[in-house]
Formats: C-alpha cells, structure tokens, sequence
C-alpha cells in the first residue's frame, strides 16, 4: 500500500480518518486521551509538510445513525487542540457543509448518519470531496467496511498514516517471521470471541496459555467440574476438538481463584482446577499457573497477548493479569504485543506500555488481524494503490 511518506503534501487538502473514539465520562470529559495521542505523530508530519488544509474525521461512541448531543465532537477537538498547540476548528456536520478556509478542521462525528456504517459510496464521496490525498490511520476501524475507511479509497489517492503502518507492520512480521520461542497468550470471556484466533495461531505458536473465563469451557469439555464459573455450553464441542487437534500446545491453567461472587468482598480461595467448590466460580489463574505461565514467558522470543487472565476489574481478582504483564514487561529479548480493548487498558493500568513494543489500538481490529484476516480498510488502501498512480 501507498504510505505517508511517499506523498507531495505541500499546498495539498489532506483528509485524514483518524480514531478518536475516546471514552467519555457523564458530563462528557474526556478520561482518557490515548488515541487522540496516538494520531498526533501522523497529524504533526502532515502539518510540517505545509499542506492546504488538514482535515480530520472520527466517529465517536455509538449514535446510531443519528446526531446525538452528548457525542458530538467538541471535547476532542478542544483536547486535540491543547496536544497541538494550534487552533482545531470543529464543524457542526461531516457532509453537505462549506469547509472553511482554517488550516486544521475536525468534521462532527461520522456516524450521526447512518450511511458511514452502510459503506454508502455517495456519503464517501462527498467526504472526498474535501481534499485531495485520504490517509487512514485509524487501526482501530479497519475491520469495518465503512464509509470513511473502505469506499472513500474510490475516490483519492489513499495511504496508511503512520500509527495504521506501525499496527500491521509490528504484528505482520510477528505473524510471518517470528523470532522463536514465539508463544501465545489467550484470555477473555468467550472461546467463541478467539476461536479464530486460537485456530490460526496454534498453526504458528509453540506454546499458546489458555486464561480468563474461558478456560472453564475448556475444562467443562475435558469433563472437569467447573462450579459455577462460566462456560459456554453451546462451545463444548469445539472446545473438545480444539484441545484434541492443538497437539498439547494449548496450556490451560492448573489452578484458580475461587470467588463465592463476582464482587470485591466475596469470599475466596486457592483451589486446583479439579476442585472448584460446587456454590463457587473461578475468576483468575491461580499461584502455580502463574509460576509455570511466567516461566514460559522469560524464555520467549515473540509474545501476543489478547485477553485478560481474570475479572481484574476488580483488585482482588487482577493478580493474574498484573503478573502476566509484568513478566512481559521484564522480557527485554522479546517482541512483547498486547492485543486492544481490556488487555491494553490492564497494561495502561500498570503503566507499562513503554515497556514492551507494542500496545494495539485496536481492541476487534487486532484481534481480526490475529485471526489471519484481510481487514476491508487494509484492503482497500492496497486495491487503491494497485488502481491509482499518484
């Protein structure tokens, strides 16, 4: 695909799909800013190569299709504006408005219609309308056939900004060309959210651990009494068969913390996997799985991670995740990638993100792109550069 630095930018209108979609409190601040900072290197580069204008389209939150006053995007552009340094002009719409002749504009929030969803040509073309060059780099989307990440490349020159490259660069070549010992790390709710995953990873990991509540469908399907800690019953079968085909490269935790509930004064207790208490669940790996996980961890030379260890929303049940975070912190020999979504927050938490090479944004954009997939926008930008010469 055509990338940022290939481009003549100076006198040029660039429009650039950034993802801002930040997470906002009742009153509609801004409490976390990560992605707004995550564009900033792809924005400053752009700014310093003396464009016409620069123009900036997010989605925020989930509208509906429909404008919605608590997600408009003024707040970002209010904080975008204190990162750069420079005025932000916000408009009141993304579509049929004059663009003022300000040198940076943050258009309203994409998805106050429903067209970007649907992938309309008509709504992507009018967003092209505004420039001259489209650069996406927002990671974080490129697993949606949207508007403003797949059929606005129709209609511009098209490139991956830096933080879009950065994404598929670190994790394509850990997918391709892994330094080994290269290992796995799995953990969440559902077997059904990683199946795909864990299906297209066991063909190149040499280890891939098993945590968070999804290994109780696991042992639920290897026969073991789970309690009352969550298993999907429908996914009991394909549990059966991935344990049986992984050719023990699939690691499953041998002991728990047992909880009476899902709440920060519930009872608990250190158990083995094949005595959770009938009136208990699990919530988290226990002692010895993290000795034995940490251990597979130091001798690693590429690491994914994607998937919290346990409920480590609450304190007495993160010691899992907080371990195994920290033993990739410590693993200063390998390509150490954490997935998006609840595992980059349990990093951030930690602040370790300087620590290991790469925290996604993307929570499903990552996780697609683990499962082998072509994602629609990283498509797009390579039909694009195929189509167009620039």
């Amino acid at each position: 695909m055509r990338r940022l630095k290939s481009l003549k930018l100076k006198n040029k209108r660039v429009l650039v799909r950034v993802d801002f979609n930040v997470p906002l409190d009742k009153r509609g601040n801004i409490t976390d800013d990560k992605r707004i900072k995550a564009s900033l290197p792809t924005i400053r580069y752009i700014l310093a190569k003396k464009p016409k204008q620069l123009i900036l389209m997010s989605h925020l939150g989930r509208p509906k299709g429909k404008p919605n006053p608590k997600l408009k995007m003024n707040p970002v552009a209010k904080r975008l504006q204190k990162l750069l340094k420079k005025k932000v002009t916000k408009l009141d719409n993304c579509i049929d408005i004059k663009i003022p002749k300000d040198k940076i504009i943050l258009l309203e929030n994409l998805r106050f219609h429903k067209e970007e969803k649907k992938n309309n040509k008509v709504f992507a073309k009018k967003l092209a309308s505004y420039a001259d060059i489209y650069i996406n780099d927002a990671f974080g989307t490129s697993h949606r056939a949207h508007a403003s990440v797949e059929a606005i490349t129709n209609y511009l020159p098209s490139a991956a900004g830096f933080l879009l490259q950065k994404e598929i660069e670190i994790m394509g070549k850990a997918l391709k060309s892994p330094k080994k010992p290269f290992i796995a790390i799995m953990g969440g709710v559902k077997v059904s959210d990683k199946i795909n995953a864990i299906n297209n990873l066991l063909k190149k990991v040499d280890a891939l651990l098993i945590g968070g509540a999804m290994m109780f469908t696991f042992y639920k399907a290897s026969g073991i009494e789970t309690g009352k800690s969550l298993v999907e019953k429908d996914k009991l079968k394909l549990a059966k068969s991935l344990l049986k085909k992984s050719k023990k490269k699939l690691m499953l935790p041998t002991d728990t913390l047992a909880a009476s509930k899902f709440d920060k004064k519930a009872r608990t207790k250190i158990v083995p996997i094949n005595s959770i208490p009938k009136n208990m669940l699990g919530v988290d790996i226990g002692p010895e799985t993290i000795a034995i996980y940490k251990e597979i961890i130091s001798k690693a030379k590429t690491i994914i991670w994607n998937g919290p260890m346990g409920v480590f929303e609450i304190k007495k049940f993160a010691k899992g995740t907080d371990e195994i975070a920290k033993a990739l912190a410590k693993n200063k020999k390998a390509v150490t990638i954490v997935g998006g979504g609840d595992t980059a927050a349990a990093i951030e938490k930690l602040k370790l993100e300087k620590k290991l090479t790469h925290v996604s944004t993307g929570g499903g954009a990552s996780l697609e792109f683990l499962e082998g997939k072509k994602l629609p926008a990283i498509k797009a930008l390579e039909q694009n550069y195929k189509k167009q010469s620039y």
